[in-house]
């Protein structure tokens, strides 16, 4: 039975909190008031996505779909720091195209090497040691840890391949691969033989070669989910030549023109894009031609729709090798295979701020806590201006710091939100 190709996959992934911060004071024998020396609590796990080759297929997300990396330690006395959690690498296949399940924006086509951190964990919190000043030298409070980024996405396989074969089932796209690559695909003389795609290098020369692809079940309706088609036109998205094998040997009763058209047509209605992409015709199974008319309808037509047409027998190994060097010369004038750019841009979380905010005074210090405060302060990232300038506007908004006037807060008075400190200006 062949392995079920799973090609798109919806996950939630969830960073690691980050540890709370410790309130502890030293005590030690002949030493009188040694002070605040709690921990910073560790920072939270990281979630990265790292590209792994022995995968082909998105099939370990179809019974795991949730994944959550390692919360941070608490910080313990003596300035002991709590140990980050670990992170939490998900393997995917080269290809993988990582969207945002809610917007469908591209946040990273996975298509090279390097690992890439999908949500930052949350860092850790502050122990007393860090509050300890000339005037509050007892500092009796730390901070909370902060909570890691979330996300649910959905995972898409486009294949990374240089050629995709493409033609009706049973062509011989299949033996073909086989022919001119290691790939040792399933092949036999009935449809839907090939039930995922086959990916095959092809060397042609000394530090030539290229990738080809297989992919399988597109027929007439493909485009709108006939056959195994609406699964797979998506992974010659990528590809930068198709290989377009056509059966002229009449042992099936089919016309070639016909079938060439109609899968020139699916992919037109799938992407108008793809439908432009430089294509070679092959002309397969020359070997148990019934009627050469076949061939030469089908050259003349292809012809005057202006691509070339190679006739061989993939099968005889007859005409090949010819295909091949044709191949590597057309690709060698091709842009080189898409990586896609990413589009998401993250959007300011939706908080209600209705909800009353914790605020104590400490030596002209005023600590300011409150659940929704936290769920801001993970979001922005105070090293750019503008998620600064909204963090500002969300605290101004939410009524915070007339708030604070109304305690009496003066300017220069320190505000303490969790890790961040600033001084108070009216």
């Amino acid at each position: 039975m062949a392995t079920e190709f799973i090609d798109k996959a919806r996950i939630s992934v969830s960073a690691g909190k980050g540890g709370n911060g410790a309130v502890a004071f030293h005590r030690e024998k002949y030493i009188a008031a040694g002070g605040p020396d709690g921990g910073d609590g560790g920072n939270g796990g990281d979630i990265i996505l790292q590209v792994d080759d022995n995968m082909s297929t998105l099939m370990d997300f179809r019974y795991k779909r949730k994944y959550t990396a390692e919360n941070g330690m608490d910080g313990q006395g003596s300035r002991k720091f709590g140990k980050s959690g670990k992170p939490l690498t998900i393997r995917v296949p080269r290809g993988t195209l990582v969207r945002d399940a809610e917007t469908n924006e591209i946040i990273k086509d996975m298509s090279s090497s390097e690992p890439y951190v999908l949500c930052k964990g949350g860092k850790g919190g502050w122990g007393n040691c860090h509050f300890a000043t000339p005037t509050r030298q007892v500092p009796r409070f730390a901070k909370a840890g902060l909570p890691g980024e979330s996300h649910d996405v959905i995972l898409e396989l486009k294949l990374l391949a240089d050629v995709g074969l493409i033609g009706f089932p049973n062509v011989g796209k299949s033996t073909l691969l086989s022919v001119v690559s290691k790939a040792r695909p399933k092949i036999a003389n009935y449809h839907f033989t090939t039930l995922y795609p086959n990916l095959g290098v092809v060397y042609v020369d000394e530090g030539v070669s290229f990738v080809m692809a297989d992919i399988p079940g597109i027929i007439e309706g493909a485009a709108d989910g006939a056959g195994l088609g609406h699964d797979f036109l998506r992974h010659i998205d990528r590809c930068r030549l198709l290989v377009h094998v056509v059966d002229v040997s009449g042992s099936e009763g089919r016309d070639p023109v016909a079938d060439f058209d109609a899968i020139n047509a699916e992919l037109a209605q799938y992407s108008p894009e793809l439908a432009t992409r430089p294509q070679i015709v092959v002309a397969n199974k020359t070997d148990i031609m019934e009627d050469e008319a076949l061939l030469e309808k089908l050259r003349a037509h292809v012809e005057e729709a202006g691509y070339p047409l190679f006739a061989l027998s993939a099968a005889s190994h007859t005409g090949t090798r010819e295909l091949v060097l044709k191949i590597a010369e057309k690709l060698s004038t091709l842009p080189p295979v898409t990586v896609y750019e990413p589009e998401y841009v993250p959007r300011p979380p939706k908080l209600d701020t209705s909800a009353p905010l914790n605020i104590t005074v400490d030596d002209n210090t005023y600590i300011v806590e409150g659940p929704w405060l936290e769920r801001l302060m993970a979001n922005v990232n105070f090293s750019d201006y503008e998620s600064r300038m909204y963090f500002d506007k969300m605290l101004r908004e939410s009524g915070l710091f007339a708030r604070l006037e109304e305690m009496g807060i003066q300017d220069g008075d320190i505000v303490s939100l969790y890790n961040l400190e600033f001084e108070y200006q009216h």
